[in-house]
């Protein structure tokens, strides 16, 4: 009976319980039904459409009349409204727009760019590559990359690009050092330029005799290789390049300080210098004197200073493939323009190198009543552009050369220099064979432009046989001084030799009464003496009048006179063209070889006047 009493009273008393908490909970809600979530959102979604939001019924008539402020456009909502055509398009829209319509470049475009002409296309291409905005554009692009390459665009195949690629392929193979061989600079060189003529090469370095230009004595050395070109178009004639392995790791970098293959260069004491072994020098001065080199104190130290800027400007130019400067002058030798509005007389000339290699002297001679002359503070100046190219027989590019002349001259003195010369002369080397020679000039104050196009023979000078170099006709030949051997205009080995050049309408040289007439010519392979090893040769000289075939000059030398000669030799004579009247003179110079029993012949026309 207790219990039953007891489950009573907890029954009534969670009852009560549960009655209250209800009745708390009924208080607790908004008796407003206009702030109801679902309401709300019904508001907002009219404002955003333009139309006023109910007014709640606490609301006074004033307020009830006002429509609610819009909350602010968002660009979506911007799209959805008005006119699209006249409807303005937001920064953030025009940037996503733009992004969108760059794709990104494809992995084969990423390939070819970065990796196939990464060493050969210019700033200029790469940008404008890169801003390309389809996969159609780009294709048109990488085609006119390799057609404004092709050395004979009549041809199907483009030589240009297949010997790109076996050069990238050759790199692989030989100048790997952890990363592929064409990322190496050794692989750059040699894809950009080509094979070199000569390497010389210490693989693994050790005893190393310096040349005196170094500063002599005797040195161990890391691995290194000196590339040596003998001509690369826009950078000059005998190039050594240095690559060092200073890791020893096969990793051969390119180097303007032919000092840091030194191994022994930071070790007191070691690897002296002759200066330094003298005491005339101390091997601390290497690396407190400043300069791009850290070579010791040597007899041509000071010419080696001197040539730091050059050395800087070279390896600034290895770095960067070579442009065409006269493109409008090299597209006149692809069209083959026969044209020729500007006279210019062009003069070739054969001179033997190596057995290998000949080089081939182009002389462009114009006269100065064809340049155009502009007037600049009482000076007459002239400025004319030159460009050529020399392609063999199958149409491959072998060597181009371009440059500017410029001519200034007094404004009175003009009349009497009209018919003065302004002369050029580049030597560019060649292998024997056929070649065609292309030269076009161009007058940039007159606007004018003349084309030459000849076929030239490349002579052979084997070992086999007595030969001759071309004979030269010359108003200068003299001496160069010891650093200037083998460099500069006109400049032949030791000698410079300025040719005078015969007109294209087959006149000969002219020469005034009162100048020099020099003849220049070397000879090849005089047999030697066995016994005293020794060459025995004569050489004729006759100047004879071709009019009156009459001779007037004839002198002998001997080779028995000419002191101590090699199978090679170089002829020079000058004669004074005042003991000539004036006429048309022919010089021959027979040689002579007594012991192989050959002879040669060469012969020149000249005019006096």
């Amino acid at each position: 009976m207790v219990m039953s009493r007891v489950r009573f009273v907890s029954r009534f008393f969670l009852f009560a319980l549960l009655v209250c908490a209800a009745g708390v909970f009924a208080q607790t809600q908004p008796a407003d039904n206009s702030a109801k979530p679902a309401d709300t959102v019904k508001d907002t979604a009219k404002s955003d459409q333009g139309q006023s939001p109910a007014a709640t019924p606490g609301s006074n008539a004033g307020e009830q009349s006002k429509p609610a402020a819009a909350p602010a456009k968002t660009d979506e909502a911007q799209d959805q409204s008005g006119d699209p055509l006249k409807r303005p398009i937001s920064e953030k829209r025009k940037k996503q727009n733009a992004k969108s319509f760059k794709h990104e470049l494809s992995e084969d475009d990423k390939r070819w760019l970065n990796e196939d002409v990464r060493w050969i296309i210019s700033d200029e291409e790469r940008k404008a590559f890169m801003q390309l905005s389809n996969e159609e554009e780009r294709d048109k692009f990488i085609e006119a990359f390799w057609d404004r390459r092709n050395p004979n665009p009549d041809s199907e195949d483009n030589e240009f690009k297949d010997e790109h690629y076996r050069r990238i392929e050759y790199a692989n193979e030989h100048f790997a050092a952890g990363v592929q061989g064409w990322r190496t600079d050794r692989g750059r060189i040699y894809i950009v330029f080509g094979p070199p003529d000569e390497i010389e090469s210490h693989p693994s370095g050790g005893q190393y005799e310096r040349p005196m230009e170094e500063g002599g004595g005797e040195t161990s050395t890391y691995p290194f290789e000196d590339w040596r070109y003998r001509h690369i178009d826009g950078i000059g004639d005998q190039v050594i390049v240095e690559f060092v392995d200073t890791c020893m790791c096969g990793e051969f970098h390119m180097t303007m300080d032919r000092g840091e293959k030194d191994a022994l260069a930071k070790v007191p004491n070691a690897g002296l210098t002759l200066y330094e072994q003298m005491g005339m020098s101390n091997k601390a001065d290497r690396f407190s004197r400043g300069g791009l080199e850290q070579l010791g104190q040597g007899p041509n130290s000071a010419s080696l200073q001197a040539k730091q800027f050059d050395r800087l400007e070279q390896f600034a130019k290895l770095n960067q493939a070579p442009p065409i400067k006269f493109k409008d002058l090299a597209e006149e030798v692809g069209h083959r323009i026969t044209y020729n509005p500007m006279p210019f007389d062009v003069r070739t000339d054969f001179v033997k190198i190596t057995n290998e290699t000949v080089l081939v002297p182009v002389t462009v001679q114009i006269r100065n009543r064809d340049i155009t002359f502009n007037n600049k503070d009482g000076v007459q100046h002239g400025v004319v552009n030159i460009f050529g190219r020399v392609t063999n027989i199958g149409g491959k590019v072998a060597q181009t050369f371009e440059d500017t002349v410029a001519a200034d001259v007094p404004a009175e003195l003009l009349p009497r220099e009209a018919e003065n010369y302004k002369i050029y002369w580049k030597a560019v080397p060649l292998h024997p064979g056929r070649y065609k020679l292309d030269v076009v000039v161009k007058d940039v104050n007159g606007d004018r432009m003349g084309t030459y196009s000849r076929g030239i023979i490349v002579p052979d000078f084997s070992d086999d046989k007595l030969t001759n170099s071309t004979l030269i006709l010359a108003d200068q030949v003299e001496a160069v001084p010891t650093n200037s051997v083998g460099t500069g205009m006109f400049v032949i080995g030791t000698t410079k030799v300025r040719p005078r050049v015969a007109a294209s309408d087959s006149k000969p040289a002219v020469f005034k009464r009162g100048q020099k007439v020099n003849f220049w010519m070397q000879v090849y392979n005089l047999s030697v003496d066995e016994k005293t090893h020794k060459p025995s040769a004569t050489f004729e000289y006759d100047i004879v009048n071709a009019t009156t075939n009459k001779a007037i000059v004839h002198a002998v030398d001997s080779s028995d006179k000419m002191g101590n000669l090699g199978d090679q030799v170089t002829l020079q004579k000058a004669v004074a063209s005042a003991n000539l009247d004036p006429g048309v003179y022919r010089i021959q110079i027979k040689v002579n070889d007594n012991i192989s029993k050959q002879t040669v012949v060469p012969t020149a026309t000249f005019q006096v006047e």
